[in-house]
């Protein structure tokens, strides 16, 4: 007689473990805000070709300069701030594709391994500020249009 119970109460606790799960895996209904695109900014990018990627330089926590082939560099802002990339200035990424795209995530390379791991943002074009009539090493890392010749 125990055993009856026994498998009763098993497949009563089963369907209860269950059923939270059932109910998660039905799809939910999308937020307002999700069916709108996120809009690209004017001349930015969402990937980059890997082998045009000739050096990169980590600007703040928030900013990294690709220097692409043909004296291109782009601005990669990242959505947030990524945890140690200002100090330790290098990190990794790893991709299948022959690209890096907003979707891509990178990690610190801290000097005891693998530190934070953080989504890319889009790659807009960036001009540096003595190009444009600034003072060299001013910080501004504000897109700027490319110097007429």
């Amino acid at each position: 007689m125990k055993r009856p119970v026994a498998i009763t109460v098993a497949a009563v606790m089963s369907f209860s473990l269950m059923a939270p799960l059932a109910l998660a895996a039905e799809p939910a209904a999308p937020a307002p805000d999700a069916k709108k695109e996120s809009k690209l900014p004017e001349g930015a990018l969402r990937c980059v070709s890997l082998p045009q990627i000739r050096n990169t330089r980590v600007v703040d926590a928030q900013t990294i300069l690709f220097e692409m082939g043909g004296k291109k560099t782009l601005a990669n802002r990242l959505p947030r701030k990524c945890p140690g990339l200002a100090f330790e200035k290098r990190f990794a990424y790893k991709t299948s594709l022959n690209q890096l795209c907003n979707t891509d995530v990178i990690t610190v390379i801290t000097s005891i391994g693998a530190g934070a791991s953080c989504g890319l943002g889009y790659f807009e074009p960036w001009v540096a500020p003595e190009q444009v009539g600034g003072q060299p090493g001013d910080g501004k890392l504000e897109p700027a249009a490319t110097p007429s010749k």
